[in-house]
């Protein structure tokens, strides 16, 4: 009984970890990144090259980038004429950035 207890236990904390970690980015370090590396394109919660893709919910929510995940994918591989991040910024770094542009988008509103 003690074993299977234990097993399950580390299963539970396993998957908590696996499909939670976006939830522990950080939004405040996120913005001070996106200010050094976003903002030049994103500024705002603009986009400079593609207005109707801007950074705002309902731009979001119309193209499916209202997810953390999402998100971290375009930062991490780039699309079209947003360029990749991955060799950059570290996947630390895109989760917190993710996790401030969602802030922003879903919660402050971008100013």
């Amino acid at each position: 009984m003690k074993k299977i207890l234990s097993v399950l236990l580390l299963c539970v904390t396993i998957f908590t970890f696996a499909f939670n970690s976006p939830a522990l980015a950080d939004a405040a370090s996120g913005k001070k990144i996106f200010t050094a590396n976003c903002a030049s394109c994103h500024a705002g919660g603009k986009n400079l090259v593609q207005a109707q893709k801007n950074l705002k919910k309902e731009a979001l929510d119309k193209y499916g980038m209202n997810s953390q995940e999402a998100i971290i994918a375009q930062v991490t591989k780039g699309k079209g004429a947003m360029p990749a991040f991955k060799a950059r910024l570290k996947p630390a770094q895109i989760e917190d950035v993710a996790a401030y542009v969602l802030d922003q988008a879903n919660n402050k509103g971008w100013k």
